[in-house]
């Protein structure tokens, strides 16, 4: 692996998708990822399309670059195994809540006597000052809590909704790859290790408020929160003639540029509602209105053309099987074909950024099922001996094969 984070190694108990998102970003960065396991394996390896049990599309989208070795570290042999990896690694990461955690003797504490460079990083819930502390957190409860279907009901929802996606996941899980990649960093400096904290509440309020908080940010408030910009019932693609398309009109050049083409090019110097970009933000609800009316007189290729030619933003509506089959992010190579040894032809996504020097990539398939027990247990001192016992005990589960 030549990465950035190459030579760096990390011990990962995280499950299901937002620690293990963080930790193939790592491994995407060239660091060597130890995925544990219980005897009952990752759940997400079971949700969704498979060719073979345990090897669905979503895990192999967030356990690349990663090895799989089995622990049960309920049991002490399992435990003192992973305390042995622990040894040697610079990170070791967990999402389960703190009070499980240190139920099975894993706690910052207990850690940092045996490796004192560790990073030792909690990727859960809620922050332990506070009374959510011991509160399980999934997903879409982190989303209401955050306030995110309340903003689809602002924006003009029937009902309240969350976000079709795995948003809070890949959010805090993105912010743990960059907290512990800072921590690393740091220690390069000062030699020393440290924990760290990413709580889904708390990240996520950061992430919403900073758009929405508005008026409220101010003592006393100047308004209230919310960007009416984004909960215009009106922000959405807008319905042409026979589909729909993606346009925004910001600046006030464009705007000038957008009224002109229309047939009113005075619009601004006739309309103080639209005269600035303050007073269009007023006003938002009124001119986005009048655009979606003015988007249906055209065909979808007719606003395309005509907007990219006086270099309005504007975009298409990709579905996601048009986004496949993207003729830009197959220009860039962002989809790789590639053989994995146990599932066949699978398609790949690149990571978005590009290095001109250690940039990241694949090395490793998304793992089998202790694929990498074996190899791993000998790497912290275990004779195959010992491995073959573990494994009879249940302690351990050795590959079972493509």
């Amino acid at each position: 692996m030549s990465g950035p984070l190459s030579g760096v190694r990390v011990v990962d108990v995280t499950t299901v998708l937002m620690g293990p998102y963080a930790t193939q970003i790592l491994g995407d960065l060239g660091a060597d990822v130890i995925k544990v396991e219980a005897p009952s394996g990752d759940n997400v390896r079971t949700i969704g399309p498979s060719r073979h049990e345990g090897m669905s599309g979503i895990f192999l989208h967030c356990n690349r670059n990663k090895r799989s070795v089995v622990l049960d570290l309920k049991h002490p042999e399992g435990k003192a195994a992973l305390l042995k990896l622990v040894e040697t690694a610079d990170v070791f990461i967990y999402n389960v809540r703190p009070q499980a955690i240190a139920r099975l003797g894993l706690d910052y504490e207990t850690l940092a006597a045996i490796n004192p460079r560790l990073i030792y990083a909690g990727v859960y819930g809620y922050g332990q000052s506070g009374p959510y502390a011991a509160k399980p957190a999934y997903d879409d409860l982190i989303q209401g809590a955050a306030g995110i279907p309340t903003l689809s009901l602002l924006a003009g929802s029937d009902v309240p909704r969350y976000a079709p996606l795995a948003m809070a996941d890949r959010i805090v899980g993105m912010s743990a790859a960059n907290a512990v990649s800072a921590a690393l960093f740091h220690r390069e400096r000062s030699g020393v290790g440290q924990r760290i904290d990413i709580p889904m509440f708390e990240t996520m309020a950061a992430f919403v408020l900073g758009d929405h908080m508005a008026g409220a940010t101010f003592e006393p408030p100047l308004g209230p929160p919310g960007y009416a910009r984004l909960l215009n019932e009106h922000r959405k693609p807008y319905q042409t003639r026979d589909g729909h398309v993606c346009v925004l009109v910001y600046n006030d050049k464009q705007w000038k540029t957008f009224f002109t083409l229309i047939g009113q090019p005075d619009l601004m110097e006739r309309d103080p509602r639209f005269a600035t970009i303050g007073k269009r933000t007023e006003n938002i609800h009124a001119l986005y209105r009048m655009v979606a009316e003015v988007m249906l007189t055209r065909t979808t290729a007719e606003w395309l053309e005509l907007l990219e030619q006086v270099d309005i933003p504007v975009m298409k509506m990709n579905t996601m099987e048009s986004l496949l089959a993207d003729e830009h992010l197959n220009a860039v190579g962002f989809f790789q074909v590639m053989d994995h040894p146990s599932e066949g032809k699978t398609r790949q996504m690149a990571s978005g950024s590009t290095w001109s020097r250690t940039p990241p990539e694949i090395s490793r398939h998304a793992p089998r099922f202790g694929q990498h027990s074996a190899e791993v247990l000998r790497e912290a001192g275990y004779d195959d001996t010992h491995i073959a016992a573990l494994a009879a005990n249940g302690v351990t589960s050795l590959d079972r094969g493509a």
